[in-house]
């Protein structure tokens, strides 16, 4: 039986410390965004062929709910690229699941507006790249898309399906920023974020990580961003006045253990080809394991304690990042470490740089302890 109720589903899961994952059914994706980590062409017979079977993918649900799953996030690449997206959402719903959904709207139609009348996601999160076609599809990279977006999306909202909305802040969107907020604002009032932070491929592609590198913002412009979002900015200072985010005294100072984040706790991330991972960004091989040769309860039980108890050994990175007060204000962490520099315990410049100028703001903002 489906429980529809969100309030109790909120209810029970504070009661049964509930684990979430996140199913990428796919790495293909319709559009070719500049930014994107994982996106493959749609017609990528290879890719294609790896993607977990709707079976898979519902075996893995199912043990998922035995373990105590409460909430799933269906993404891809562009998971309704599926042609069985429906029959994979239906099963999900049918385990009693709360269901998110990461999706461009370029391809929803009225078919999957009625499946999600009929099956009510928690939410459906689309990402904004633009508020005009040249912005849009220059991200995109998709003549037609942005036409198909906004259809797509106007399907959406004229059906009251809940939409929650989003942008990238990107070098080929960055004029257009405060436009896509409002934009954002007037569609999905009670939700809506931004993301300046672009981490390099899951796959390696040196060109396309060139690609992702040429779109990032410098740190002062990160920064000057955050500052005009009065919310946002003001969560950071407020947090830095708790001492939370810019810490002298560090607990973590002289501990070699690499993960000292929540990866692995109370969520996990499986990938279209059934590779289990502690959180959507851990890919190094050292931290994977294979769904198709092994269940879920192994990966959990045994799998993710291994991984957790990864040490450094690394003096670079522990007496210059272990170190560092600045840590909360740093986007640096094992996944994002070893996509940027190959090795899980690496000192990446770059997020050095947009921690240390996001520090200076807070701190010049003159209330900050």
């Amino acid at each position: 039986m489906e429980i529809q109720d969100f309030a109790l589903w909120d209810k029970l899961a504070g009661k049964r410390k509930p684990i979430s994952f996140d199913l990428e059914i796919t790495a293909r994706c319709n559009n070719d965004c500049r930014h994107c980590y994982i996106n493959l062409p749609p017609g990528d017979e290879a890719a294609k062929e790896a993607e977990l079977t709707p079976e898979e993918i519902l075996d893995i649900a199912r043990q998922a709910v035995d373990m105590g799953a409460v909430w799933c996030l269906v993404t891809g690449g562009e998971p309704l690229l599926r042609e069985d997206f429906s029959e994979i959402y239906v099963g999900l719903k049918r385990l009693g699941l709360l269901i998110g959904v990461f999706t461009n709207a370029c391809l929803v139609t009225p078919a999957e507006v009625e499946l999600f009348k009929k099956y009510p996601p928690r939410d459906i999160e689309v990402t904004v790249y633009g508020v005009t076609r040249q912005t849009y599809e220059a991200v995109t990279r998709r003549y037609g898309s942005w036409r198909a977006f906004t259809k797509g999306l106007d399907l959406l909202c004229d059906a009251e399906v809940k939409v929650h909305l989003k942008t990238m802040a990107l070098r080929s969107n960055a004029h257009e920023l405060d436009e896509i907020a409002k934009f954002c604002r007037e569609r999905a009032m009670d939700f809506y974020r931004f993301d300046p932070f672009l981490h390099l491929r899951f796959d390696g592609d040196p060109v396309r990580n060139e690609e992702i590198k040429a779109e990032r913002l410098s740190p002062e412009e990160i920064v000057a961003i955050e500052r005009n979002d009065s919310a946002r900015f003001g969560a950071l200072r407020n947090e830095c006045e708790k001492g939370e985010l810019i810490c002298p005294e560090l607990e973590h100072q002289s501990c070699d253990r690499l993960f000292q984040c929540g990866a692995g706790t109370d969520s996990f991330s499986v990938g279209y080809d059934g590779t289990f991972r502690l959180c959507s960004s851990l890919w190094h091989p050292d931290t994977t394991y294979d769904l198709r040769t092994g269940t879920l309860r192994e990966a959990w039980e045994e799998w993710v304690p291994h991984v957790r108890d990864l040490r450094s050994a690394n003096p670079a990175f522990l007496d210059k990042c272990r170190r560092c007060p600045l840590i909360n204000l740093c986007l640096w962490c094992p996944a994002h470490a070893a996509l940027e520099a190959g090795a899980m315990d690496e000192w990446v410049e770059y997020f050095c740089e947009v921690a240390h100028t996001r520090a200076a703001a807070l701190l010049s903002d003159g209330r900050t302890r």
